[in-house]
């Protein structure tokens, strides 16, 4: 049949099981918009850019399945740069369906509306794929393969583009069917000598990302056999609840650290033991990993590639129960213990986050924020299912938080969602309050006002002799901004009047905005418990 390029995209869209698309229409996206309008898409827009990547992106993380978002080439492709390499560094399938200029224009360097030189180029740099479709006869074939990159192996982003004018223009076009994801890659060294490996091991300890999600039975399973505990830094968090014996936070697994004889590694890079701790490069590391390249990283390690839920399955199968230290279960009883008394003094941001689990049930989600609430909440804040704790990665990308919550709310209305955030971070997109008054979207969202970057004005304060620039912040009345855009508001000063606060909010509804005026000098660093 012959229809318009933009009929096309939404029609691949549909057969890859999409309903929702986050953009903002512009000159080169007419024709796609109007494709989806008559479509009947669900289609939200916020109020700037880089919220319909924060968004996509959100959705990812929260649902595990491809958000998608779509923006205008050069400038405002580039505004969604920041979500886009996020998306990239947490492993999430997040697609970009973005203009280019007329055809007749193409890498000419004339200077029409929004033109970027090498768009593509620029765009492959931070996504696993960028494709362009030509005309509506292209169409099928550069979503089909952008759906397969993003959902094969290691998930990423990938992006789609299209020339103006073939938004309306008519091709023939064929639907096609999804493709199949790239085959998961055989283990190339033999499970039994990696489990011989582990066997050995008195006192392993087991350290997971993203990957552990689709694997979460068998992490526990085995962690069960060995008497491994179970540490998820930022993304690889509620794989194992921080309720059961076995689940622990960064802070207190750090204390075992100089005991374990064995690490295993489940789709992570290993950042905590292989720097942020002291290095012991005589304890023996196994990685089970889908990415050649992240195994080339760590040359001394046994690695095993391939998915995680296959390995595991594998690995299961040929281990024997080992026989832990005697003093093992013990030690780890104790560090849970001695760290939940320890972590108090990370006031006030520990009694805050406690509120905030208090208020929230199990499958409500955080939405954590570079800020220092942020980073106190990667062990103060107890976690207990997969995808309900969601967090930048190593990326740590400011102004993630609230603009990402959006996303994260859209994709599970079902349950309470709370953005934590600094004043600065806050700031970066505040005016998506807007959108979430304009949609219904009830994120609740949390900012901790200390008039500063809070790790900008500590560091230059400690390392560079109090000499403060760009750190200090003159704000808005947050409560006034609430009521300019129509949101709920809450100023607290107290945990306990936090608890009350969030509670509120999910029995009312309503997005919220809730300010906890502080100061940073009565802040206490969270660092403590990260580094080693």
């Amino acid at each position: 049949m012959s229809i318009t390029g933009g009929d096309a995209i939404t029609a691949s869209l549909r057969v890859h099981g999409v309903d929702t698309v986050f953009g903002i229409p512009g000159a080169q996206l007419y024709g796609l918009f109007d494709a989806l309008q008559r479509d009947g898409m669900r289609v939200i827009t916020p109020r700037h850019e880089q919220t319909c990547a924060y968004m996509a992106l959100g959705y990812a993380r929260a649902s595990g399945k491809p958000g998608v978002y779509s923006v205008v080439p050069g400038p405002g492709v580039l505004n969604t740069g920041a979500a886009l390499l996020t998306a990239w560094g947490c492993n999430e399938p997040v697609l970009c369906l973005t203009g280019q200029v007329p055809t007749a224009f193409l890498g000419k360097g004339r200077g029409h509306l929004h033109e970027m030189r090498d768009q593509r180029a620029v765009l492959a740099g931070i996504a696993k794929s960028a494709e362009r479709a030509d005309g509506a006869g292209e169409v099928s074939a550069a979503i089909a393969h952008a759906f397969r990159e993003m959902r094969s192996l290691k998930p990423g982003p990938a992006t789609v583009e299209m020339p103006w004018e073939q938004f309306t223009a008519e091709g023939e076009f064929e639907i096609a069917p999804p493709l199949e994801n790239h085959p998961d890659p055989v283990a190339d060294v033999a499970i039994g000598e990696v489990a011989r490996v582990i066997e050995k091991a008195e006192r392993p300890m087991i350290f997971v990302g993203p990957a552990g999600f689709e694997a979460r039975d068998e992490v526990l399973r085995l962690a069960e056999l060995l008497h491994a505990p179970v540490v998820g830094f930022r993304s690889g968090r509620g794989i194992v609840s921080n309720r059961h014996q076995l689940g622990l936070t960064i802070a207190e697994a750090r204390s075992l650290w100089p005991m374990v004889d064995c690490v295993i590694g489940i789709g992570t890079r290993l950042e905590v033991p292989s720097w942020r701790w002291q290095a012991r490069p005589e304890v023996p590391v196994v990685r089970l990993e889908i990415d050649a390249a992240e195994l080339t990283r760590t040359p001394n390690a046994l690695g095993v590639l391939g998915r995680a839920k296959t390995s595991l399955a594998a690995l299961l199968g040929q281990i024997g129960p080992p026989i832990p230290a005697p003093d093992w279960m013990a030690a780890v009883r104790n560090a849970r213990a001695e760290t939940a008394e320890a972590i108090k003094e990370i006031s006030p941001h520990y009694g805050y986050l406690q509120a905030v689990r208090s208020a929230l049930p199990d499958n409500g989600i955080l939405v954590e924020e570079v800020c220092q609430a942020g980073f106190a909440s990667w062990y103060c804040y107890p976690v207990y299912e997969p995808r309900t704790f969601i967090s930048t990665g190593f990326e740590g990308t400011l102004g993630f938080g609230f603009p990402t919550a959006l996303g994260v709310k859209v994709a599970r209305p079902d349950v309470p969602v709370v953005s934590i955030a600094g004043d600065g971070g806050f700031m970066f997109g505040c005016q998506e309050l807007a959108t979430a008054a304009q949609y219904g979207i009830d994120v609740i969202a949390v900012v901790f006002n200390n008039s500063a970057f809070g790790n900008v004005k500590r560091d230059q304060q400690q390392s560079f002799g109090g000499r403060l620039i760009g750190a200090e912040l003159k704000n808005p009345d947050f409560g006034k901004l609430a009521a300019a855009f129509h949101v709920d508001f809450a100023r607290v000063t107290a945990p306990q009047d936090l608890r009350k606060a969030i509670e509120t909010a999910i029995s009312r509804g309503g997005p919220w905005l809730i300010e906890v005026p502080l100061s940073i000098e009565n802040e206490v660093s969270p660092w403590k418990f990260i580094h080693g």
